[in-house]
């Protein structure tokens, strides 16, 4: 129900995901104001002959606050819809609405994985050689040492779980790869990192210009410096498919250019531009996949993230953070017991 197009874009959504990918057998648990869901069902019946409506008297609003949200979401279609995940029903959850509210009522309902302090939320950045794993990008504004470190191990197990390869690399977000660049806590990430044995392709300090050039698989950052990074991204590849497009249509000749180009060419270029086909960042950490979808994501944005979720919900992410998690506790007990 959240979201700028609310159920309008989560139904005309799993129509295009129906599109996208024919041979996934997905059926959707929809959790939502019967009143609203219904006539949308009735003008797609394909997308209606794979969900199940599930009516929810109450909803999250977009401005709660994420505490607030907490101790009036119960019945919510938010809330309905995470615990559908805990009892099992529902493989993964996905959702347009109130970022902080999905966070914190996720965290009560799921609960953390053990040795996972913050949630933190990923998201898939293109690049030439692929795509690159950017986390976090809005969870957590603060972050401490210990917590980056945490951020690398799920990042690094999210790459593998959804992209494949044995050992994606992985870098700490900093102003420079000089070792004295930085603030204490992104030096304090990286003596950890390289000191508690994980079992990581740990590359230590990249640049902001590295991200897109996808020299690296996986870039940890606080989700301050990471939602201004991907807000700037989306922003300049919308101004740049603007110009593209201004300059397509400039004069008559420029038209028949585009007119050729469209054999395949532009069509092409424009989905590699469009933040629509990237859209869906998982909240990880938690004992259940949850899924963000942009607020502003329309029909084939919100396609995006149900792709996402059904790679994740095949995937044996959960169980492929396990090993590094243990490493990184193990190496914190003995570090206090040396301490102390």
């Amino acid at each position: 129900m959240g979201g700028d197009l609310g159920p309008k874009a989560v139904v005309e959504g799993i129509g295009y995901a129906l599109k996208r990918w024919p041979e996934r057998q997905t059926r959707y648990l929809l959790h939502g104001d019967e009143a609203a869901l219904g006539p949308l069902l009735l003008k797609h019946p394909k997308v209606a002959a794979v969900c199940e409506l599930r009516h929810s008297d109450t909803l999250v609003q977009m401005t709660d606050k994420p505490a607030e949200a907490v101790r009036r979401a119960r019945g919510s279609s938010m809330w309905n819809a995470i615990q559908s995940v805990k009892s099992g029903e529902a493989h993964a959850v996905v959702s347009s609405g109130n970022t902080g509210a999905l966070m914190a009522i996720s965290k009560v309902i799921l609960r953390m994985k053990k040795g996972i302090h913050r949630p933190a939320i990923s998201a898939n950045w293109p690049t030439p050689k692929g795509h690159t794993v950017v986390l976090d990008v809005g969870a957590n504004v603060q972050c401490g040492a210990t917590q980056l470190v945490e951020f690398a191990i799920m990042g690094e197990a999210y790459h593998r779980a959804v992209f494949g390869g044995e050992h994606p690399s992985v870098g700490l977000l900093n102003v420079g790869q000089e070792e004295l660049k930085g603030n204490d806590i992104v030096r304090e990430a990286d003596g950890l990192i390289r000191n508690s044995g994980l079992d990581m392709a740990y590359k230590g300090f990249i640049e902001g210009n590295d991200i897109s050039a996808g020299i690296i698989d996986v870039v940890v950052t606080d989700g301050f410096t990471g939602n201004i990074a991907l807000k700037t991204a989306e922003g300049t590849a919308r101004l740049v498919a603007g110009w593209v497009r201004e300059a397509l249509t400039s004069s008559f000749f420029a038209k028949l250019a585009a007119g050729l180009l469209a054999l395949g060419a532009l069509d092409r270029l424009k989905r590699r531009m469009d933040p629509r086909y990237i859209n869906g960042g998982v909240l990880l950490g938690l004992k259940g996949i949850v899924v963000k979808s942009h607020g502003g994501a329309d029909g084939e944005g919100f396609a995006s993230a149900l792709g996402l979720a059904q790679v994740m919900a095949k995937s044996d992410f959960m169980s492929q953070i396990r090993k590094n998690l243990d490493k990184f506790a193990s190496f914190e007990e003995q570090d206090i017991a040396a301490a102390s």
